[in-house]
């Protein structure tokens, strides 16, 4: 037997329990995963609210690292004793080990430690399609990034210092403030006392930005497209503030010929050729120091509760983690 976080019902972080269940032994094409760290994201958090529906009861969490212990019929590119990483697939990462599909895992490079892969596979890998593929940052842009001192933002500010480019971030304090600046935030508003919107006018010039990176959701939607230069893309990733609400799409041309899309990384990563560059891509940001990783709190496995409590409060920055 092994233990697990489940959730027989959505709701708040007191819906999470630990459970003992059965893994098993791995089935074809599938290995079974002994986990060392796992990623905390908000993610997992819009799952267990049933913001995101899924099928109940479910297990939590979507990423983590850890060491092959045994693989199934047909498994020929990975063997027991290899270190691992992942992100995606069925919720169940909150684990002492589980099963998973071989072709979904990515080996964990020397250089590389368990935390930090498990802290980084669904945000990092976020960070490098947004800022490579859904908007390819050039040197010399100027960009807005929500919540710059948040998990996927840290990644991403240190990338896009690295690329060259001018990053204008929100934050929710002066702490957070000069933890993004240390990380390579330009300019960090603190959006409970500064008008973002009129901030970033003033920081361009009245230009606005060729691009907005909104992980927060409701309560900066509309700002956000107020930042964006005509022709300028909105990229809404995430929900933390709420769903955005339907609007009329005719805003996007009264505001500039406006372009808007709501990527995830799912459909980035889907082919197994995109989830090897993509991690690749990654891995060498890290082993290169263009990105540093800071894992700012760690739980056990027991806790993931009050993990999610901090996260939901915005007591954490960075990366966190759960600890079997």
């Amino acid at each position: 037997m092994s233990k697990a976080i489940r959730f027989h019902k959505t709701g708040g972080p007191e819906v999470l329990q630990l459970d003992e269940v059965s893994v098993g032994e791995p089935g074809p094409g599938q290995v079974r995963v002994r986990h060392t760290a796992i990623g905390v994201n908000f993610l997992d958090t819009y799952q267990r609210s049933g913001l995101y529906p899924i099928q109940l009861p479910s297990g939590a969490g979507n990423e983590g690292a850890g060491v092959v212990e045994a693989v199934g019929q047909g498994v020929t590119q990975l063997r027991a004793g290899d270190r691992v990483a992942y992100t995606g697939g069925t919720p169940g990462a909150y684990s002492e080990t589980r099963l998973y599909p071989a072709d979904r895992l990515v080996k964990t490079p020397a250089g590389i430690s368990d935390e930090q892969a498990a802290s980084i596979m669904l945000k990092g890998m976020t960070a490098q399609y947004l800022i490579h593929r859904t908007y390819a940052v050039k040197r010399g842009d100027t960009v807005l990034f929500h919540a710059a001192a948040g998990g996927v933002g840290l990644l991403a500010c240190q990338w896009l210092k690295a690329l060259g480019a001018t990053v204008i971030g929100t934050v929710g304090s002066d702490a957070k403030a000069a933890i993004a600046k240390a990380h390579g935030c330009d300019h960090a508003i603190v959006y409970t006392r500064e008008n973002f919107v009129e901030r970033v006018k003033e920081i361009t010039g009245g230009k606005g930005v060729p691009v907005v990176y909104d992980s927060v959701g409701k309560s900066t939607f509309e700002g956000s497209l107020d930042c964006l230069r005509p022709f300028g893309l909105m990229v809404s990733f995430g929900n933390a503030s709420g769903a955005v609400p339907p609007f009329n799409t005719g805003i996007l041309a009264q505001k500039g010929s406006l372009y808007l899309t709501r990527p995830t990384l799912v459909t980035y990563i889907a082919a197994r050729a995109d989830l090897e560059a993509t991690s690749s891509a990654l891995f060498d940001a890290i082993k290169s120091g263009k990105v540093k990783v800071d894992i700012s709190a760690r739980y056990k496995l027991a806790d993931a509760a009050q993990a999610h409590r901090d996260l939901e409060a915005r007591k954490t920055t960075g990366q966190i983690i759960l600890v079997p």
